[in-house]
């Protein structure tokens, strides 16, 4: 019998059914398939889970291909105008690393990338313009009728600007500023024939270029005024260049027709050589000969601008929502912050809820050029505005807004970015910067705070004293704002080794009290060329004075005298220039110097003198130096210090 596990029996595997030809097969047995096979099957299995994959998460394509966005569109505005769900950028940001939610605001760039992923285009437009657009949308063309039209006053200093306004408003406001010149932007109704003029009266001074650019901004017509006796100066040149960016008609008023010294002629042959040629030469300029003092040609000039204005079919719909842009900013004691806008389209209301900049207000009270109080302003109207929440900027561009949740996630997100550009901004010095300005020297600084009247004033006079720096200088304004010197800025400028400037305003009785005690400096102008002046002088002071040698004369040692308790004695003569007694004395040996300092006397024989003149011998004795030789020569001279102009330091 054969044993078991013998070559006559195969033992099976415990657990496998038996295999080979012919063999039972359990319930469970499945023939093995070829490798080919099941390659081939694995593949079609990963295959058809990627495509449920690639299903399941498709990305749906937006509606509308084209859109208009700005920065600070949330989540759920950007979905409305994609056409899609919210929850489809959610999750999109999430995939991105983002966590957001449907009221998250986002910036231009995630927003394209956003719209894109999406199949659609985004294309920047700001708040103002996409507010503008959606209610030209909207709009009905049987509202729209013809506007006033916004003149602009440009020219140079003391050309009469202001004068002839008041003789057009038969009011006196250049008897109410200071050094007879504007320094703010005031706009002012004047009615001609029943058709109402806006006037916008922009100063002349060369540091209120930025004001003048913001008066072409918001222009229909600009009158400039040249004077006929002074003609054509350099801000007459820059109103100009201001005007034709603009890109508005020009009127030249030729004014100061009355005095003596008058020469219209030679104001339109300058104003030719600069394209302004008049219709009389065949140009296409009007020129209105007028004096502001006799009233003469001001109705001729009147008529000229309702004429450029019919021409330009100037029109606006005052049933829309007003759109505005501010002229100037102030903080008022008791009416607290308000601004004067100009009304460019729609009406505005007392009772709107508006946004400007970063500000958010509602119309509390508004008043007209004449201070009477008006509960509303169509388009071209120029009015005061109470019930700003903060301080505007000039410049800054109004627009009513009905939804006030909106309003205010608009100005939050404003206000973020303008913490995110001013933490930008902030200069941080790296240890290495640290060392650089050790190896260097410190730099002269002279730190100012500036307080001003109006926001506008401020900002030039910052950008003004701004240009005052040079290599050599520097000027910093630590702080600016508007209304009048507190403690607040008085405590600042002693933590900050400040001085206090005041333009237009007055400190405090408190503040004042303080600066007297702690010493702080306070300087208040009403004029901003003095005040200018007077920092380039403080500037100067700043400056170390440069050193120079002023050559006095030439000796030669010929014998040398060892004298008890005085020391090495030259005797010298002097051949050319003069000797002093306090001079300093520079020896050279073969033309190398060998030492340099001050004579301790000078001496004439045996007498001590005070000055030796050429040709004349004479004993000379350094202070602490004895090693004098023969042959020896002596050359004298002094430093003078000469005060460093600002001026020459200032690059132009």
């Amino acid at each position: 019998m054969p044993r078991p596990g013998g070559p006559g029996i195969r033992r099976g595997i415990p657990g496998r059914p038996p295999t080979g030809p012919g063999r039972p097969r359990g319930p469970g047995f499945r023939r093995p398939r070829p490798p080919q096979r099941r390659k081939r099957d694995l593949e079609a299995l990963r295959e058809n889970r990627f495509q449920k994959r690639r299903l399941k998460a498709e990305v749906p394509k937006a509606k509308n291909t084209e859109i208009f966005a700005s920065d600070g569109t949330t989540v759920k505005e950007l979905a409305e105008k994609l056409g899609i769900r919210a929850s489809q950028i959610v999750k999109s940001l999430v995939e991105q690393g983002q966590f957001a939610t449907i009221n998250h605001p986002l910036e231009l760039e995630n927003i394209k990338r956003i719209a894109a992923h999406f199949g659609a285009t985004a294309t920047e437009l700001t708040f103002e313009e996409e507010a503008v657009l959606d209610i030209d949308q909207d709009e009905n063309l049987e509202d729209i009728e013809i506007r006033p039209p916004v003149v602009t006053i440009m020219g140079h200093v003391d050309h009469g600007k202001t004068s002839l306004l008041d003789a057009i408003r038969s009011t006196n406001v250049a008897g109410r500023e200071a050094g007879g010149i504007t320094q703010a932007i005031g706009a002012y109704h004047v009615t001609k024939d029943d058709k109402r003029i806006v006037f916008i009266d922009t100063p002349g001074h060369e540091a209120f270029t930025k004001m003048r650019a913001q008066g072409a901004s918001v222009t229909d017509v600009v009158v400039l005024v040249v004077a006929a006796d002074d003609g054509v100066m350099p801000q007459t040149v820059e109103a100009i260049d201001h005007a034709k960016s603009a890109k508005v008609p020009i009127i030249v008023a030729v004014n100061k027709i009355d005095v003596p010294k008058a020469d219209p002629d030679r104001v339109r042959q300058q104003l030719a050589d600069r394209g302004l040629v008049p219709e009389d030469w065949g140009g296409d300029t009007i020129f209105c000969p007028v004096s502001a003092k006799t009233h003469e040609g001001l109705d001729n000039l009147l008529e000229m601008i309702n004429l450029v204005a019919e021409i330009r079919e100037l029109k606006a719909n005052p049933s829309r929502s007003a759109i505005g842009v501010v002229l100037e900013a102030k903080l008022d004691r008791g009416m607290g912050p308000v601004a004067t806008v100009l009304t460019q389209n729609g009406t505005l209301r007392v009772g709107d809820t508006f946004v400007v900049g970063a500000v958010l207000g509602k119309v509390r009270a508004m008043m007209n050029d004449r201070g009477r109080k008006v509960k509303e302003a169509g388009p071209s109207s120029a009015v005061l505005v109470l019930g700003l929440g903060a301080l505007a900027e000039p410049g800054d561009q109004l627009s009513v807004i009905k939804d006030t949740g909106r309003a205010k996630k608009i100005v939050e997100y404003r206000e973020e970015k303008a913490r995110e550009q001013a933490m930008a901004q902030t200069a941080r010095v790296t240890l290495q910067q640290f060392q650089e300005q050790l190896a260097k020297g410190r730099a002269k600084e002279l730190s100012i705070i500036l307080k001003s009247d109006f926001q506008g004033s401020a900002t030039v006079l910052q950008d003004t004293l701004a240009k005052l720096t040079s290599e050599k200088v520097k000027v910093r304004v630590i702080h600016s704002g508007v209304g009048a010197i507190k403690e607040s800025d008085i405590l600042l400028a002693i933590t900050a080794s400040a001085v206090v400037v005041g333009f237009n305003v007055r400190p405090e009785r408190s503040a004042a009290a303080l600066a007297d005690r702690e010493g702080i400096d306070i300087r208040l102008h009403t004029v901003i060329y003095e005040l200018v002046d007077e920092l380039k002088l403080a500037l100067a002071g700043l400056l170390d004075p440069i050193r120079r040698e002023e050559f006095l004369g030439r000796a030669r040692v010929l014998e040398v005298f060892n004298i008890t308790n005085v020391g090495t004695v030259a005797g010298c003569m002097l051949e050319e220039g003069v000797a002093l007694s306090n001079a300093s004395a520079r020896l050279l040996r073969d033309n190398v110097v060998v030492h340099t300092g001050k004579l301790d006397s000078l001496r004439r024989f045996k007498d001590d003198v005070k000055e030796v003149r050429a040709g004349q011998e004479c004993g000379m004795h350094f202070e602490r130096y004895n090693d004098i030789k023969k042959s020896d020569e002596i050359e004298l001279f002094k430093t003078i210090e000469i005060k460093q102009d600002i001026n020459e330091l200032i690059p132009v």
